[in-house]
């Protein structure tokens, strides 16, 4: 198990088979898994489902309390959360986003950083059984990378493919499993 701490900004359906399955597959312990969604049943459910994890007062308390940080809002909420961790000291964090349609170089101009990665993960991740690619920002480090590739890969396939390709992947990955269904 890594000795490491994993926040979550947004605590819904997406965040929780992510938190699940990577205490699961003892890549974290629950205890360092913190969120925090500004929904209570969200945060609640998530603690629920999550027992051990820590629920946050805020989106800058998870920055100060985690090595590594998940964006998992909705698109529409990205920019305001984005002018809210701008003013957070945001140092050697890790983030990575999963928000559809919200492009690396947006997320480093909002975040005033480039250690990002964007992935892409598709919806049977609720179950385990998932695949998602994942993308590389300027600033983020192959072992960066191959931790991302660990994450995701405990709650189905990863595999990193340049951003231009993420969204073919995961349509792909989403009608291949509609298909098998």
């Amino acid at each position: 198990m890594e000795k490491m701490s994993i926040g979550f900004i947004g605590a819904g359906q997406m965040a929780t088979a992510l938190a699940r399955g990577f205490v699961a597959a003892e890549l974290v312990r629950a205890d360092g898994v913190v969120a925090f969604d500004p929904f209570q049943e969200a945060a609640t459910r998530f603690a629920e489902l999550v027992p051990g994890s820590q629920i946050a007062a805020s989106n800058q308390a998870v920055v100060k309390a985690a090595d590594v940080v998940i964006l998992a809002v909705k698109p529409q909420s990205i920019a305001d959360v984005m002018r809210e961790l701008a003013k957070a000291k945001v140092g050697q964090t890790l983030f990575i986003s999963i928000i559809a349609g919200t492009p690396l170089t947006a997320l480093c101009k909002g975040l005033k950083t480039e250690r990002i990665v964007r992935v892409m993960p598709n919806t049977p991740c609720l179950v385990g059984a998932g695949a998602a690619g994942y993308s590389l920002g300027a600033g983020a480090s192959a072992a960066d990378g191959e931790l991302v590739g660990r994450l995701m890969g405990s709650i189905g396939i990863a595999f990193q493919v340049p951003e231009s390709q993420l969204d073919a992947v995961t349509g792909f990955s989403e009608r291949s499993n509609t298909l098998l269904l």
